[in-house]
Formats: C-alpha cells, sequence, structure tokens
C-alpha cells in the first residue's frame, strides 16, 4: 500500500479523535473525479434489464438518477465528508452481455476547496444498489463489486489515475 502522505489520515486530530477536515484555508479549484463499480447477474435478468421490460421500470434510468441524487446527498451520508455544491454528476452503464455484468461509471465535478472522490464513489455504489434493488425479485445472486476510484484531477495533491493491471 502507498500512504499519500506522512499524516494519511487527515480525519483524526492529534488526540486519536474523528475530526472534520478545515479546508476553510484551501483555493477554489476545478475539481473531478471519476468511479465505477461493477453488478453481475443471471444472463436472463441483463436481458431483462436491457429489454426495458421489468416490472419496476427502467431499471438502468432509475438506477442513474438513484446516483446522481446519492452525489448530491453524500455529506449526509458519510459522516465526514463536507458538503459541496456540485456542478456535474454523470452516471453511464455499459452492459456486458457475454459476462453478464454492468459495468457502472459516475463523474462529479465541482468548483471547490474539496475533491469529489467519496461523491463519485458514493454516486457508482448507489447506481449498483439501485439495480440490485429493482432486479432483485428475479435474481438475488447479483454481486457488488469492484468500487474503485477511477481518476480524480485538482486540487494540491494533482492528478490520480488508477493503474488499470
Amino acid at each position: 500500500m502507498v500512504l499519500m502522505s506522512e499524516n494519511p489520515l487527515t480525519h483524526i486530530d492529534d488526540q486519536g479523535r474523528a475530526r472534520m477536515v478545515d479546508v476553510g484555508g484551501k483555493q477554489v479549484t476545478e475539481r473531478a473525479a471519476t468511479a465505477s463499480a461493477v453488478i453481475s447477474m443471471e444472463p436472463e435478468t441483463l436481458a431483462l434489464i436491457l429489454s426495458g421490460d421489468s416490472k419496476k421500470g427502467d431499471v438502468l434510468g432509475v438506477a442513474r438518477i438513484a446516483g446522481i441524487q446519492a452525489a448530491k446527498k453524500c455529506s449526509d451520508l458519510i459522516p465526514l465528508c463536507h458538503p459541496l455544491a456540485l456542478t456535474s454528476a454523470e452516471v453511464t452503464f455499459d452492459c456486458d452481455k457475454p459476462t453478464s455484468r454492468v459495468l457502472i461509471r459516475a463523474t462529479c465535478k465541482v468548483s471547490g476547496k474539496t475533491g469529489v472522490e467519496m461523491e463519485a464513489l458514493t454516486a457508482a455504489s448507489v447506481a449498483a444498489l439501485t439495480i440490485y434493488d429493482m432486479c432483485k425479485a428475479v435474481d438475488r445472486g447479483m454481486v457488488i463489486s469492484e468500487v474503485a476510484l477511477e481518476e480524480k484531477a485538482g486540487g494540491k495533491s494533482g492528478t490520480y489515475k488508477r493503474d488499470s493491471s
């Protein structure tokens, strides 16, 4: 594991207590982050999603809205996250029939003093959970996996891109 700094746990004070990081002195910069998640399912479940014949409606459309809403509510869900005025939140899906998987990608942007990694990760996760919820009646064996930060840009730490190997 590679640590990012000498004090990687910025949400812990010098006495070991949880704290919200003070970003008051930081400069406002353009920031973006993309995260992903995968949900694996039975081939019939993916076919149902793609056909639009789910009894609960447009699975991917609802999952997209749920992911965007989750990004906007991230600070309500993750205790020490700063509330951010997102300038953009986008959720996309790549359905892979041969492997019966849906790759979810969420990208969030902000002009702010702190990054949007958690918002993107939350969006991808909640979109996957929404797919599970809407399809669980036909496939309780679905598996959500590979939730990861793909890349981020902006801020003091600069650019990060996940090694895909």
